[in-house]
């Protein structure tokens, strides 16, 4: 027997005037960066939230977070299609889905940028506490990416 989905009360404070499950608020997440609303994404975040780079270190807060966007807004443009969004009713969320994006300006460690078009599956993982994504995990082949690119 499956359980029942949580409801998460204080997702009413990320400003939907009611209770969303976690795997809602997973999707709202990436609508907003499909929308490029780097507010509205942070506001789903804790204030700690822990974010794991593909192929990097882990970064904490979401200060960092949004500067993590701000950034990545400024070498590439991207949207996710095809998004699956899967919980389990206690805070963990999965996520798979395919990256369209542009590269638009070179980013630290990379090769050129010059507007190369690219297409790849990524997935992520979250955990959910308290109506607030805690964690991020974001994972996709580089090895990939990099032949797309043409590196």
């Amino acid at each position: 027997m499956s359980s029942p989905p949580v409801v998460l009360a204080a997702a009413n404070a990320a400003g939907y005037g009611r209770a969303v499950t976690d795997v809602e608020l997973v999707t709202r997440y990436y609508e907003h960066f499909n929308r490029g609303d780097w507010d509205a994404m942070c506001a789903l975040l804790a204030d700690e939230v822990s974010h794991d780079l593909n192929q990097g270190d882990r970064q904490v807060g979401r200060a960092v977070f949004r500067a993590f966007l701000d950034r990545m807004a400024r070498s590439y443009r991207e949207q996710l299609r095809d998004v699956t969004v899967l919980g389990n009713a206690a805070g963990r969320v999965a996520t798979e889905y395919i990256v369209d994006g542009e590269y638009l300006a070179t980013d630290e460690g990379l090769p050129p940028a010059r507007g190369q078009r690219y297409s790849l599956p990524g997935g992520a993982f979250f955990e959910v506490r308290g109506g607030k994504i805690h964690r991020v995990t974001n994972y996709y082949n580089l090895a990939v990416w990099l032949r797309q690119v043409g590196a």
